[in-house]
């Protein structure tokens, strides 16, 4: 029976980005499942804070959890030549000295880890913990983490899906040492319904990823192709993007149909969804893990407000699940995306059951697996 879990990540708190709300999400419901949670992370941005009703009232929870900010007087985040560099100098020394700390504190007590950061996982698989870590993305030196890390028999790995699995597993023996589990929703807040505007699209989400944009100017064209009754929303913009695409929508004379917002509360994110009638999952192709490896938060957050999916053809929305029920269409064709929306007109919203993409569902299948 599991009574705590260290909740350690090189992630910061309150953050408007999906991983963010993800890992809050889970702590959620791995609260509501009867374990104790610490959540352990660096205050690396001016706004980061490791005050418990600070992070309650951001991401509109109640549950209670101990919370630990730790220093981080490391290069990432105070320049911006050299990102990736400084992310991987400061997240290998940020993971370090916070698992050599765990011995000089009181939570060391607890018996499980859960991370989405491979140094800690690396580094709490050196001491013999019970650990599982939760992979997001494939590289070389992730790669070779793992396989370090998995020599300690209580170490675990949850892979978002199968094609991740499959591109780590082809390179060393996985055992009974790994899970295919694919993101998840809080069902909880999608309890109040909307009336959903059929003709809205609506895209949620970063508007870049990994620095590259996601081809919201595509979807710009899409929608100039269209009768005037179907109309765009995107949520999540930042200041300058709010300024380029309000730019680009005007050049595209659609400026009537599309509204723009920034980042929102996840509350009211939801009820902008709950009032749209189809959901967008696009990105550029120009990386594996947009490819391959995304299980989008969104997705799911689609499918719990009853939208109608309309995603762009890549091998990782392929294996979603309720990809069937998904209309596709192949990337940067204006017909096929215009023909998909098309077809979402005709097509009744599907009926998911909700438990079977519930954050509560996920979490007791990561509870079970960690306790194995």
């Amino acid at each position: 029976m599991i009574k705590k879990i260290n909740y350690i990540t090189y992630q910061t708190f309150p953050a408007t980005t999906a991983n963010t709300l993800q890992t809050i999400s889970n702590i959620k419901y791995i609260i509501k499942n009867g374990v104790e949670v610490t959540l352990i992370f660096p205050l690396r941005e001016v706004q980061s804070s490791s005050d418990l009703s600070t992070l309650k009232e951001f991401y509109n929870i109640s549950e209670n959890f101990k919370v630990i900010g730790t220093a981080h007087n490391l290069p990432f985040g105070k320049y911006r030549k050299l990102n990736r560099i400084s992310f991987l100098v400061s997240h290998f020394y940020w993971s370090y000295s916070t698992i050599k700390n765990l011995e000089k504190k009181d939570y060391k007590t607890n018996e499980y880890y859960f991370t989405r950061s491979d140094w800690v996982f690396y580094f709490l698989s050196r001491r013999g913990e019970k650990v599982i870590y939760e992979c997001h993305q494939y590289t070389k030196l992730r790669k070779l983490l793992i396989k370090m890390s998995l020599r300690n028999e209580y170490s675990k790995i949850i892979f978002l899906n199968e094609l991740l699995k499959d591109d780590y597993s082809s390179r060393y023996i996985l055992k009974n040492n790994y899970k295919v589990l694919q993101n998840g929703v809080d069902v909880e807040m999608f309890e109040n319904n909307g009336s959903n505007n059929i003709n809205e699209i609506i895209f949620i989400g970063r508007l870049t990823r990994f620095n590259n944009p996601r081809n919201i100017d595509f979807l710009f064209k899409g929608i100039a192709g269209l009768e005037d009754k179907y109309s765009l929303k995107i949520i999540g913009a930042s200041k300058d993007e709010l300024k380029l695409y309000t730019k680009l929508a005007n050049q595209e004379k659609i400026q009537d149909r599309v509204t723009i917002l920034e980042s929102l509360s996840h509350a009211e994110t939801i009820w902008h969804l709950q009032n749209a009638g189809v959901g967008i999952l696009i990105n550029s192709k120009s990386n594996q893990h947009s490819i391959r490896y995304t299980s989008p938060l969104k997705y799911f957050e689609y499918l719990a407000a009853g939208l109608k999916v309309v995603a762009v053809n890549f091998k990782a929305h392929n294996i979603l699940p309720y990809s069937e029920e998904i209309i596709f269409f192949e990337d940067n064709n204006i017909n096929s995306f215009r023909n998909a929306i098309l077809e979402s007109s005709n097509r009744e919203s599907s009926i998911i059951n909700n438990k079977s993409i519930s954050l509560d569902f996920r979490v007791k299948s990561i509870l079970n697996f960690l306790s194995k």
